[in-house]
């Protein structure tokens, strides 16, 4: 897997549909060919406070943000044919699904792959296993965790690591 997209979601509150912004970064080899953030009105449209705390997005910065549909036409090309990594892809791929299903969009079944999963399998002994830890690990220091770029390029980072020490791993 030379080529793959780092991708992070933000949500608005505790429903998967409630995106609120998504960061993609695609890396051909251990470089950043390309980069994608939006900020996405989020359905239902509103804000936990708790949600409002961790990434510091709220309702008068998504009013007038687009719809996920076509923040999505602009993100597709250039995921195509590539896998997905995310920090905790169950929560990335859930948001992704929801998000799809509710604009009742056709699922192009995405592969993910689990940083946060894979690091526990390779980087034994970090005490634990936080997108920032584990980034330090990697030596990419996330200072503005829980935007959605900044989030997609650890991630990204962490797979390159991955892959680096393991590029059978994924029959590279």
């Amino acid at each position: 897997m030379k080529r793959f997209a780092a991708i992070d979601f933000e949500t608005a509150n505790w429903q998967p549909t409630s995106v609120c912004s998504v960061g993609v970064v695609v890396m051909n080899g251990d470089r950043i060919e390309d980069q994608y953030y939006s900020l996405i009105h989020p359905e239902p449209n509103y804000y936990f406070r708790k949600h409002t705390e961790i990434h510091g997005l709220s309702r008068e910065d998504t009013d007038d943000a687009p719809a996920f549909p076509t923040v999505w036409r602009e993100v597709a090309p250039m995921l195509k044919g590539m896998p997905l990594v995310a920090h905790n892809s169950v929560f990335d791929e859930r948001c992704l699904k929801a998000a799809f299903a509710h604009f009742e969009m056709p699922y192009p079944d995405y592969r993910f792959y689990c940083t946060c999963r894979l690091s526990r399998r390779y980087f034994k002994g970090l005490e634990n296993y936080q997108l920032h830890t584990v980034a330090a690990h990697c030596g990419f220091i996330l200072e503005n965790h829980h935007h959605a770029l900044a989030d997609a390029e650890a991630a990204a980072v962490i797979m390159g690591k991955i892959l680096g020490q393991c590029p059978e791993l994924f029959g590279v």
